[in-house]
């Protein structure tokens, strides 16, 4: 029979390669995203005002708007997304 000693670095052993697969999967998460930030740099969206209000005459203007941002970004969220990967749970 296993003593409680053991059960318990068993559970412990258990606990630290939950803890890296965890840790490896947010990794990858995070990888993913940076490539997707690497590859779309910004994105457009329009908003509609109001111009002119006069009783029942209302006169409105599609407004465009960009959103962008540096791919240098997304390679800096790679960067900390593949340090988590690589260095995630350190073994003691």
């Amino acid at each position: 029979m296993f003593s409680l000693k053991m059960v318990r670095i068993f559970d412990l052993v258990n606990i630290d390669r939950i803890k890296e697969t965890k840790m490896k999967i947010l990794g990858i998460v995070i990888l993913v995203i940076g490539l997707i930030i690497m590859l779309i740099t910004g994105f457009n969206y329009v908003t509609r005002e109001k111009v002119v209000d006069i009783g029942d005459v209302e006169i409105t203007m599609d407004k465009n708007h960009s959103v962008a941002w540096s791919p240098i970004v997304g390679a800096v969220v790679m960067a900390i997304g593949g340090g988590i990967l690589l260095f995630g749970v350190k073994k003691q």
